[in-house]
């Protein structure tokens, strides 16, 4: 029987994990953290995306329409709660229009269930929304993915993986008869091979492995806040802007959760450590790190200006409501409570392009996921059937 070691132990890493034993592998999950899903499964708006954002033929597209399908059939199969609720994306002016038709365009070529709607049909939807237009998408879906966690983990166990928390990858080097070793800092895990699902930490396992990746993960902060009891009224599900193409990500947007709260956001700034969840979360080794990268200054010359923004949107609660305003005007400074921040794990190329599909590259006896920002959630059954097979 083959070893398999999983170093990571969000959703990605669960779910990889969860796939190998299917196939009849003996895995081991290393998880560096005291808990599981401890950082982006963890600290994200919990939405199943539809799929319908991304390039047709992309690995993004194709794995979250059909992720969005297998993650909730497994919600569902587990008793984990998931809500199909769908979504509204509202163009606010005459200008957004275009973008928004273009995006229903992409809906249809991805396969996901979307229909424009005209004001009236969007305030049936909405009432509070301020919009000319809006794309109604009605497979978007909420779920607690930290929960969808805790399932994957009682699966393991029952199929009798060893998962190990506390546990970092220190070192991994070619075993001397193949395979893998890595070091923990109390013992050496040797295995067959080895699949990394480290997140925020995925370039770092990748060259403690001897593999250079081609992209360096970069955080960005994703801060959020939540409508006050007396506020949320004002959203029934979900409102999102329609996205501008020419900046790098998609703005903030209103989401209902399952415990009927509404979160707002995230914007997104430069985290300052790769798991800076506040703006005093300081790691001057991940600083120094990112600043000798030229991929970052080269990033920010392109979108100086969003920068710029997104940095005065962090201070500045008004400016958060004012964004949030747009969507639905109702919405106000005083309306607005700081919850927990996010932080995702970017990866930029060194000509400062983001890397907008999933990364996944291999090596001898290895296989590194090295971008699966969102919807890398929704659509993880599709990527752990994709790694699987990708290590043998």
């Amino acid at each position: 029987m083959r070893h398999v070691a999983v170093v990571g132990g969000g959703i990605l890493g669960l779910a990889v994990a969860r796939e190998l034993t299917a196939r009849g592998d003996r895995v081991t999950v290393l998880e560096k953290e005291p808990e599981w899903a401890a950082h982006q499964t963890g600290h994200n708006s919990n939405v199943v995306h539809a799929g319908l954002y991304y390039e047709p033929g992309s690995f993004k597209a194709r794995m979250s329409v059909a992720g969005n399908r297998s993650i909730v059939a497994y919600a569902r199969e587990r008793g984990v709660p998931v809500e199909v609720c769908g979504k509204l994306v509202v163009a606010t002016s005459a200008e957004e229009v275009p973008r928004l038709h273009a995006l229903a365009a992409r809906a249809e070529a991805n396969g996901v269930p979307a229909k424009l709607v005209e004001p009236a049909e969007a305030h049936a939807y909405e009432p509070e929304v301020a919009c000319v237009a809006a794309l109604r998408v009605e497979s978007t879906a909420i779920i607690d993915f930290p929960a969808v966690c805790r399932a994957m983990v009682g699966d393991l166990e029952t199929a009798g993986a060893t998962l190990r928390l506390g546990t970092p990858a220190l070192a991994i080097r070619r075993g001397a008869r193949g395979g893998v070793e890595l070091a923990t800092g109390t013992d050496v895990v040797r295995a067959d091979a080895l699949v990394n699902c480290a997140g925020l930490h995925s370039d770092r396992v990748a060259r403690l492995a001897g593999v250079s990746p081609r992209a360096r993960i970069v955080p960005f902060r994703g801060e959020y806040f939540t409508l006050r009891e007396s506020a949320s009224h004002l959203v029934r599900g979900l409102v999102y802007p329609v996205p501008d193409p020419t900046l790098p990500f998609l703005g903030v947007h209103l989401t209902r959760m399952l415990d009927g709260s509404v979160h707002a956001g995230p914007n997104a700034v430069l985290a300052l450590r790769r798991e800076g969840y506040r703006w005093r979360d300081v790691s001057w080794r991940d600083v120094a790190e990112v600043a000798r990268f030229p991929g970052l200054w080269r990033l920010a010359r392109r979108y100086p200006r969003t920068a710029v923004d997104e940095v005065v949107r962090s201070v500045s609660r008004r400016r958060f409501a004012a964004s949030l305003a747009r969507l639905v005007p109702a919405v106000t400074r005083a309306d607005l409570v700081r919850s927990a921040a996010g932080v995702r794990a970017q990866a930029l190329l060194p000509d400062g392009t983001l890397v907008h599909d999933f990364l996944i590259e291999t090596a001898e006896n290895q296989v590194h996921v090295l971008n699966a920002p969102s919807p890398a959630a929704t659509s993880a059954l599709e990527i752990a059937r994709y790694v699987a097979d990708q290590v043998g």
